[in-house]
């Protein structure tokens, strides 16, 4: 089962034809989409689109790290955060994106955490697994993944890490998934080669972060949810297995760590 497990859909980049893109998704052989919300003001239209299309596409709700302050009140941010999924659970599987992110500068570092934790614990208050960002900030996201999140379900999206690094977020628990994402196909993308071969592929996702990322040969073009198969053929290359393989164990494994049928 190809699982899509993370996308942007009810981006502006889809205004003009989001019912062709997901249709193409569905013909391309995507079984399910995660959706994920990160900007407040686009919560309420992510979980419309998640009611248009149930049980297929389903929804994680966080605060990005760059977008902490956007929505002016964090505070009020985060309880009407709860609330949203408490009144949808179902259609709202995950809590994220969260983490940390040093390459923007829109949000102090201090600031981020103190909002990263706090998900945490929502997450674990809600027993929601964690979808994880992390850009330019590896050293600190670990330590407090270790010091508040060991146990949790959580899904290190789009990782970029060395393989050391995915080794250690693994060991927070068995329900800790790492996501591969489109540079996994650029030519000169070692340290992603290394990780896809190295991981093991029961703790491996795909995703395409559309419309971002866009895999090669159509790197530089908005992506979409369609052109998850690359990564995932990919990984196949990669591992010297088949793209059924893949599919099917990552499929799996989403299935596992957000509980879908």
């Amino acid at each position: 089962m190809l699982i899509d497990a993370h996308a942007h859909l009810d981006l502006e980049h889809y205004a003009g034809d989001q019912a062709e893109m997901i249709e193409r998704a569905r013909q391309t052989g995507v079984e399910r989409i995660v959706n994920v919300g990160i900007d407040p003001p686009r919560w309420d239209s992510s979980l419309e689109l998640a009611r248009r299309y149930p049980g297929y596409i389903f929804l994680a709700l966080g605060l990005h790290p760059t977008d902490i302050l956007r929505a002016g009140d964090p505070e009020a941010a985060l309880a009407r955060l709860e609330q949203l999924i408490v009144e949808n659970r179902g259609l709202v599987i995950g809590l994220g994106e969260t983490g940390l992110d040093y390459y923007h500068d829109d949000v102090e570092p201090e600031v981020q955490k103190v909002y990263f934790e706090k998900q945490i614990d929502l997450a674990a208050r809600l027993d929601l697994p964690l979808v994880i960002h992390c850009r330019d900030a590896m050293p600190d996201l670990l330590a407090t993944l270790k010091a508040k999140a060991v146990g949790l379900k959580i899904m290190m999206h789009c990782f970029s890490g060395s393989v050391e690094e995915a080794n250690e977020c693994m060991a927070l628990g068995e329900n800790v998934f790492i996501s591969i994402a489109g540079p996994v196909t650029f030519a000169k993308a070692f340290d992603r080669h290394e990780v896809a071969r190295v991981v093991p592929l029961e703790r491996l996702l795909v995703e395409t972060d559309s419309p971002f990322l866009t895999p090669h040969p159509f790197r530089g073009r908005r992506n979409e949810p369609a052109r998850v198969r690359l990564v995932a053929e990919k990984i196949a290359e990669l591992k010297g297995i088949s793209y059924e393989a893949v599919a099917e164990q990552t499929g799996k494994n989403v299935r596992q760590l957000f509980g879908v049928a």
